[in-house]
């Protein structure tokens, strides 16, 4: 049992029947789950959900669109922490305290891909599909290639062949038939596009299947839980493909309209590499869509996505929410991640270490206040990326120098 009445395409709004399986709409966008929010509000309640056991996201259960408890695939899912920053925030122009980190590294594959991944395997065992593919640059393939592992299902997985090193071995080594390309993630999603015929497998790429967005959206279900059911000012989002982005975006405006949140909504910030920007630049042109994005490079892969299906729904968000979009340099990214691993014993991804250098950006241009509460996304733990070489050697057969530490 779920509350789902039906599915909506993003763009235009023909209505499609649930219970079906469906990729995209007829107009090539997005399909969005929609609810029953009148009888969600009537018979969910806060305090109820405050006493739930269920690990993790699966607690939203009821705000999500699997209806069999037995079709829910888990790996141990756990509410992720909300980490302040202190000790670094000199580096940020912030005041202690009011800079948040979401850490969604400790989710199961080491990514917030669990989220989405985790909904799209469990509603594919419902339907009874047996074969998944996808093209990522890491933390989806690993996570896809898990949770279909975990429900007995085929995964074929395209990756960019500069893909991390260790995203690619962790894919193998769950169960994923992993391919290398030469080219980027857009390159490996028409393989995978134009294989569906040919092969029969399903095509599960960002935005190419409806519910991947439901298990995003259970970031700000639980931002919000978290948070007391009092939403941030300000949210900086690391921005590919933009799922996360657009599903925090609708659980927000689905708690409103269920009165379990009032106030002002946060800020949603888009950001991006100035080696792909295609949202920032679509954004700052007034653009609804953003054209490919052409050489696309950074050192932060999760967001070298040059261009995006859901384009206009990450900048409706934005531009709703009275945020913006913001690109910045590689160099600050991996001083940004360095620092804060020193300073706070947090190991941000390159992805979640834009973010903080997104929001000293913005704090500098006046975009944000410093009195702003604001939750930066770190959306992998840092383990999973190349790190500095370890130089310092001692030899145990020498006289050791004291003074050297």
């Amino acid at each position: 049992m779920n509350f789902v009445t039906h599915l909506e395409c993003s763009l235009t709004g023909k209505i499609y029947p649930a219970g079906q399986v469906h990729g995209l709409s007829e107009a090539g966008r997005p399909l969005l789950v929609r609810y029953d929010l009148d009888a969600m509000k009537e018979k969910l309640s806060k305090s109820a959900l405050a006493q739930s056991t269920a690990p993790g996201f699966w607690r939203y259960a009821d705000f999500l669109p699997v209806a069999e408890p037995e079709n829910r695939v888990s790996l141990g899912e756990v509410m992720t922490p909300i980490i302040p920053l202190e000790q670094s925030a000199h580096h940020l122009g912030a005041k202690p305290g009011n800079v948040l980190v979401k850490d969604e590294g400790r989710l199961p594959t080491g990514s917030f891909k669990a989220r989405g991944l985790c909904l799209a395997v469990s509603m594919a065992k419902e339907f009874g599909i047996e074969h998944l593919a996808i093209p990522t640059n890491g933390n989806a393939g690993a996570a896809m290639a898990a949770y279909a592992g975990r429900a007995g299902m085929k995964s074929t997985v395209l990756c960019p062949s500069d893909t991390p090193d260790i995203n690619i071995r962790e894919i193998q080594s769950q169960g994923g038939d992993t391919y290398m390309v030469n080219g980027l993630i857009n390159d490996c999603g028409k393989i995978v596009g134009q294989g569906k015929e040919a092969v029969g497998w399903f095509d599960i790429s960002t935005l190419k299947e409806p519910y991947r967005i439901e298990g995003k959206k259970t970031m700000g279900l639980e931002l919000a839980e978290q948070l007391g059911w009092e939403l941030p000012d300000v949210i900086f989002y690391p921005t590919g493909g933009g799922t996360g982005l657009i599903g925090m975006w609708k659980a927000f405006a689905e708690l409103k309209e269920m009165g379990w949140i009032d106030g002002p909504m946060p800020k949603m910030v888009a950001v991006q590499a100035t080696g792909c920007a295609p949202i920032v630049k679509a954004w700052e042109d007034g653009e609804e869509h953003a054209p490919l994005w052409e050489d696309a490079h950074t050192v932060a892969a999760g967001i070298r996505v040059p261009i995006a299906v859901g384009d206009f729904l990450i900048i409706r968000a934005v531009r709703e929410s009275g945020g913006f979009a913001i690109a910045v340099p590689d160099d600050e990214i991996m001083a940004m991640r360095d620092a804060v691993a020193a300073d706070e014993g947090l190991l941000l991804c390159p992805e979640g270490a834009a973010t903080a250098v997104a929001y000293k950006h913005a704090l500098a241009a006046g975009q944000i206040k410093d009195t702003d509460r604001a939750v930066l996304w770190n959306c992998a733990t840092g383990l999973k990326y190349p790190l500095p070489e370890v130089t310092g050697r001692l030899d145990k057969n020498q006289e050791i120098d004291y003074s050297q530490f």
